[in-house]
């Protein structure tokens, strides 16, 4: 078992922009849930019992979402990045928090549950300082993996790649001294010159479960259908209701439609003849009366009359 966690919350979201003016991307919500307490719920599965987040942008949101630093009774330490230090860096600045000797690297924004057992296994089995998860995620092929082994990452060891990070991984302690406090700096450069160096870098292929990476608007809505569907639900999601797709305390006329994929977000209020078909909702929206949507996503607090398909509000 692995008791701690670093979750990766910093990231700009600039491929989600608009949405991400409003919210850091991992806190965008999913049938109401924020996006990055499914990583908390993977890993509290897999028995983690202590997490630590970087943020950067909008980091009054995390404090907000996350109220007391606990989720599901773990804490949780934040770790603010005033300037933006890459996923290297990161870890290298949560190393006074993270205490544990081995500790599990989870990006915060996206969405998957495949199986952590066989990576954390793989780990320790095979004496690896670091251990990828690997899958055909249909976005790239930079990572070249071999017999257990992590060979080459964007070819700059000749080496042409097989297989995508799948943005979580198995750390040991003395990765740290691969880094330099402050210093701004993905994980490929450290990586490739530790392999040069004799460094145990292992790689584990895992294509089962679900994975998404929500690059776009588009993408965003495309998972909510997959979801509303019935085509993907994560094991460990909680609470064991989810997905809600109306909120309890949202106002809805009773001549109102919603039909499809929408989801209603907490205190929205829908107007008389409202029609709401495909869309997201977030919190505190307020839909006029005879307002019709299509595709659309309405964020927080904003007040929407009118006919809108495929647009963002």
């Amino acid at each position: 078992m692995i008791a701690q966690a670093f979750v990766l919350g910093a990231g700009l979201g600039t491929r989600l922009r608009p949405l991400t003016e409003d919210l850091p991307k991992p806190l965008v919500p999913i049938f109401g849930k924020p996006l990055i307490t499914f990583a908390f719920d993977h890993l509290i599965a897999a028995g983690v019992r202590s997490l630590v987040v970087n943020t950067h942008h909008l980091p009054e949101c995390f404090r907000d979402s996350l109220g007391e630093n606990t989720y599901r009774n773990v804490p949780i330490r934040l770790i603010h990045e005033p300037v933006l230090l890459e996923t290297g860096g990161g870890i290298k600045n949560a190393e006074p928090v993270l205490s544990e000797q081995t500790f599990l690297v989870y990006s915060g924004d996206i969405l998957t549950d495949l199986p952590l057992v066989p990576l954390i296994e793989a780990h320790f089995r095979a004496g690896n300082d670091v251990t990828l998860a690997l899958r055909t995620t249909g976005l790239g092929t930079q990572v070249a993996h071999q017999e257990g082994r992590i060979i080459d990452i964007g070819n700059r060891r000749g080496h042409p790649g097989n297989y995508d990070y799948a943005n979580v991984s198995i750390w040991n302690r003395n990765a740290f001294a691969r880094f330099s406090l402050g210093q701004k700096i993905s994980l490929i450069p450290v990586l490739v010159d530790w392999m040069d160096d004799g460094g145990r870098i292992g790689g584990v292929v895992i294509e089962e479960g679900g994975w998404f990476n929500i690059g776009s608007p588009f993408d965003y809505l495309a998972l909510h259908r997959t979801i509303a569907n019935g085509k993907w639900r994560p094991m460990h999601a909680w609470p064991n209701d989810w997905p809600i797709q109306i909120a309890p305390d949202a106002q809805i006329d009773t001549s109102a439609q919603i039909f499809g994929a929408s989801a209603i977000g907490s205190n929205c209020e829908i107007g008389s003849n409202a029609l709401i078909n495909d869309s997201v909702l977030w919190p505190g929206a307020q839909i006029a009366s005879c307002c019709r949507l299509e595709r659309c996503i309405v964020r927080s607090r904003r007040q929407v009359e009118g006919i809108h398909t495929d647009a963002i509000i």
